[in-house]
Order: C-alpha cells, then structure tokens, then sequence
C-alpha cells in the first residue's frame, strides 16, 4: 500500500487555491516498444486513462499543457519500476529515451465541487484521496491489462446530483462517478485501508462515491512488468498551466491530444442520480433525457380510459427506478397469471401474458437470463404460449418455466438462491405483471371480492423472502391493486378502490408500477430498458467508463429496436392467447380485447404512443 510524501499532501493542502484553480495529470512513462500499446490501452479505457497528452519518444516538455515544463524534475516525487516492481522512488529523472504519457486527474474537478457547495471531505481532513483496486477488470489492449482503480469522495445524499453533474463536465478528469454506493459491489472490502493514498472519513449522511482514477496506470505497469517505467507517486502529480475553471475547450486541441473524450454542452445529456437499491446500497445514472422521455412512458401508461381510478395508486419514478435496477441485474424471474374467470376454464385473463413476454423478450436482447414462473395448474398452457411466441417471432428465444411449490419453511428460500445460501442468489430481480397478489386475511381476489385462493399458488412468499436477501429487487406491475407487488400501495388501494379494503394485496414490492392497463406497464418497461441501454450516461455508468468504443454497436441498436414491443407482436400474442381459451379480464369475452378494451383502437393505440416516445428520443429525425 503507498501512499503520497507528507511533503506532497502539505504542498495540496497549503496551497489550497493553487491545486484546485489548475489542472493536474497523472504521468506514465513508458519503453517506446510498449507504447502504442499503452495509447490503445487508454483508448479502451477512457475513464481512468484520459489521455491529455502523448510525448515524443526522449521529450521532457509539454507545450500543450505546461509551457515551460520538465517532466525531469516538475513532479515532487516519481516511483521507478523495474520487471513490474516498485523498487524505489526519487526527486527527479535522468534523462530518457522513453515516451511520457499525461492522464487527467480527479483533483481537477475537486475545486469545481467545492465551488458547487460539495465538500471534499479528504482536503477538510487534510489529507490525500483514498484510492482502491477493485475487482473489476479494465479492456485489455496489446500487454496491458489490470483491474481498475477508483478514488473515493465521500458526498452528501442530498449533494449526489450536484457532484455528479459537475464531474460530467470535466470527461478529462475522469467525468462523472463510475459507481456510487456500496463498494463491496466493486470488490471492496475494507474502506479503512486503501490500496493508495489516505483514509478519509466518511461523515454521517454521506454516500461513498467512486470515480475511476488514473492509478490504473501504475497497475498496468506492475502487470505488464516492463523492464524499466516511471509514474508519479500517486497524489503527487503534475502541475498543467490550464485552469480548472476553464471550459474543456482550452485543452490541448485534437492534434495535439491522443484521445480527447468529447464533451457534452447540451444539457439534456447531463446525468441524473437515482438510488435503486438499499440493499445492497447502489445509485444509478441516467441522462436528463433518457429520464424525461421514461417519465413521458410513464405518463402514457398511466391513463384509464377503463375509469377504475388507478390514477390514485400512482407514485412517480417508479417505472424509471424499476428499469434502473433491471438494467444492472443480470438474472430476472417474471411471474404472471390471475385467474379472475374462476367459472371458466382455463381461468386465467388475457391481461398480464403479453407483457410479461414483451419484458422478457427485451431483457433477453440486453443479455439478461429471464425465467417465467408459474402456478402449476397453468403449467402447460403457458408452456404452449411461450413455444408459440417463439414461433411467431413475438418472444426473442424459449426461457425456462417453472413453477413454485411451498414445502416447508424454506421453499422461497431454496428456490430464490443456490443450495439455499442467501449470499447466491440465483436472481437479482423478481417481476409480477397482474399477477394475483396475497390479501391481509391470507386469501387472493379478484375485484369483485371473489376469493380464488384455490387457484393460485404462493409465489408471493417469493417476494416476502427476497426481502431479507441481499442482492434481489423486485417490481410489481398493477392496474387494480389486487395484484402482487401492489402491497407496496396498499393504504390507498383500502381507501381508494372499489372492494380495497377487502381486496388490497399485502406483499409489497421494491417498485410499484401502476399502469391503466398491466400490459402496458410491461410494455413501458421494455421501452424503458431500451432507453437506458441507448443513454451514453447510463451505459457508460454499467461499464465503469471501460471499452466504451464497443457500447452499442449499430448491429446491436438494431436487434434492440427489433425486440421493442409492436402492435404487430402484440395482436400475435393476444391472438395466441385467444386460441388456448384465455378471456378478457373485465367482461370475460373470448375476443380480441383485454380487460374489457378492444386491441384497435385502444391498446394498439398505446402501444404506437410508446413507440413514438421511445424511437424519437434516440432518433433525431422521428
């Protein structure tokens, strides 16, 4: 563990108004044989390599960032490596035939929070940033390959948005947070010991954040191991002449730079922080704009032209917050089904299948592992709605269903998580789309006070366990308040709904999605997802700012935009579900309608709107 000179962390604290008003840069220097390698290596990583500036091979200035500088002798402290090993540190250089490499800095932004009203809790406490190895592996390029290395500020919740946005502006000192939360999800364990630098304290109500940090570096030296390499001593960098209240304009120019991140004046691209998670504890970003148009799908979704009043239920966010946290899981469970038609046989409605498909197919194209679950009863039947979707082209590939059986005190236990161990949780989200939800007296119903308890197995105890197991969100999608999830609601559902008193579900979930229709929630999910996974700031928080050239390939954009719900998939389905005998929710008529709302014009109407919304956010010209 190193740690920067005392005589370095006096010069920064000392010269308060000097360090924060001019842009600093860590320095790499390299043999000339691995230095192309080294430029692909930042290439690859933006957000802890910005590349400032390449020398020539034997240069010691810099005119584009320092005009009388010399890189021999301008830092206050330089560590010499040998095959990898740090083997000592020195006051100045000889003079080399090597190439110099200048990486931007995060002490570049830390004068811009304070100027915000964001305290910089390492200079209150007079000492050097707290730098960690994380468990996350950076793109490898040519030799170079290591794990990333972040810093770690802690900021005040109400202060997040402000720090978040002021680092998005200055991408050549690391831009905005890479993490923002818990850092056991970076592989850290033990804040109180950081690979480099300082501890610094975190103060009651701060949040740790986590930017990438031009460290990294120094990893790619010790990894690489070549036979001779230089770096500053982390905290003690280089000085440029360059403001740090100055625009990113007045950076070296694109000739002058190897990789200059461009950087963002429209305002709508500005990332916005949402926390998704509080166990464990994780934030996430999206763009002002990825953020309005899900809010906007949120809007569609919310309209009732069946006048059931969901209206009342709706809390805002919670289509965004729920796509957030979908959009970091990598394993998601969906469960559907309410047999509300208990006369008819099969039971079921023909609200909740078609969206529960149209998430399952998009979270499939994003790379996601999706599993449907089930009541036993409707095991076959939905097992023949999935092999035809997939015929059709509706669902992107078969997923596994399953169903759950309560056998004991430890069933949701054993099923949510491998051999019953709550720190392997076989999923991270769980999602119910009109799924019949568990009322306080122990029963399920439908709105009118029907119990069908005798038709529905406890898939709900899934959603009590899952909150007493760290890793695993969940999400319920509803249009009456009955259905599971909705718990979350449930005081307004008993005052505000027709029968709520009776009728209200008890299980809550993390999110409560309340939609006119549930369909359409699940729809809106979709578009929601596909937002996100178009949005430059959201993706390149998932990624840590690394192998950003690769973020979303046109092949990619064009699967994803396939994999949207249409009015063509979405007749398919309704068609699929009136041949196996599934009814319309409100008025049990075997047609093409759902909860009592013919396909054209309402729902096909929807669906357009959702489209609409969703295609002209990430395509200019619609």
């Amino acid at each position: 563990s190193w740690s920067s000179t005392g005589s370095c962390i006096n010069k920064q604290v000392n010269n308060l108004e000097k360090w924060v008003c001019y842009q600093q840069a860590n320095v790499v220097v390299l043999p000339n044989h691995l230095a192309n390698d080294f430029e692909a290596f930042c290439r690859k990583n933006p957000a802890p390599l910005p590349l400032l500036y390449r020398s020539q091979s034997g240069e010691t200035s810099c005119q584009p960032l320092a005009k009388n500088a010399d890189i021999r002798t301008d830092i206050s402290q330089y560590c010499v490596y040998e095959e990898g090993r740090l083997v000592k540190t020195v006051s100045s250089l000889q003079s080399y035939n090597m190439v110099c490499f200048y990486l931007g800095c995060s002490f570049g932004f830390e004068g811009r929070l304070k100027n915000a009203g964001v305290p910089v809790r390492n200079v209150e406490q007079g000492t050097n940033v707290s730098m960690y190895r994380t468990a996350v592996p950076c793109t490898p390029a040519g030799v170079f390959s290591c794990p990333l290395v972040v810093t770690m500020r802690p900021v005040p919740a109400a202060m997040l948005d402000a720090a978040v946005e002021v680092t998005h502006l200055n991408p050549l000192a690391h831009g905005a947070p890479v993490h923002i939360g818990d850092p056991a999800l970076l592989g850290i364990q033990d804040l109180s010991r950081p690979d480099y630098g300082d501890r610094v304290e975190v103060q009651p109500g701060d949040v740790t954040v986590f930017w990438a940090c031009g460290v990294t570096s120094i990893e790619a030296i010790l990894s690489s191991k070549p036979s001779l390499a230089f770096s500053h001593s982390p905290g003690c960098m280089f000085l440029t002449d360059i403001p740090d209240s100055s625009p990113s304009s007045s950076m070296p120019s694109a000739s002058e730079s190897v990789d200059r991140p461009a950087t963002d004046r429209n305002l709508e691209l500005i990332p916005r922080c949402f926390l998704v998670s509080q166990n464990p504890l994780m934030y996430s970003l999206a763009s002002q704009r990825a953020v309005a148009t899900i809010r906007q799908l949120e809007t569609i979704i919310g309209e009732d032209p069946g006048e059931r009043g969901i209206r009342a239920l709706f809390v805002q966010d919670e289509l965004l917050r729920s796509c957030l946290a979908l959009s970091h899981a990598s394993s998601v469970a969906i469960t559907t089904g309410f047999p509300t038609h208990y006369q008819h046989s099969p039971p079921d409605e023909t609200d909740g299948p078609p969206g529960a498909i149209a998430m399952a197919t998009m979270l499939l194209s994003l790379g996601k592992q999706v599993t449907m679950v089930t009541d036993r009863r409707a095991l076959d039947m939905n097992q023949a709605i999935i092999d035809e979707a997939v015929r059709k082209g509706v669902l992107k590939s078969a997923v596994p269903l399953v169903t759950f059986e309560d056998r004991g005190p430890d069933s949701a236990l054993h099923f949510l998580c491998h051999h019953g161990d709550p720190s392997k949780p076989r999923y991270d989200h769980l999602v119910a789309i009109e799924r019949s939800g568990r009322a306080g007296d122990g029963n399920y119903y439908n709105m009118r006070g029907v119990n069908i308890k005798h038709l529905v197995d406890p898939i709900d105890d899934l959603f009590i366990a899952a909150k007493d197991i760290r890793g695993i969100t969940t999400t319920g999608i509803g249009d009456g308040g009955n259905e599971l999830g909705m718990g979350k609601v449930k005081e307004r559902v008993k005052t505000l709904m027709p029968n709520g008193s009776l009728v209200a579900c008890d299980v809550p979930a993390d999110y409560a999605i309340t939609a006119g229709v549930s369909n359409w929630g699940g729809y809106a999910v979709a578009c929601g997802l596909y937002l996100l996974h178009t949005c430059p700031s959201h993706q390149r928080y998932l990624k840590k700012g690394l192998g950003l050239e690769h973020a979303t390939r046109p092949e990619q954009l064009q699967e994803w935009t396939a994999n949207l719900p249409s009015v063509a998939k979405e007749e398919s389905i309704l068609s699929t579900l009136m041949s196996c005998g599934i009814r319309s929710g409100k008025t049990g008529h075997l047609a093409m309608e759902v909860d009592g709302l013919t396909f054209h014009p309402t729902h096909s109407d929807i669906i357009t709107r959702l489209l609409k919304v969703t295609l002209g956010a990430t395509t200019p010209n619609l």
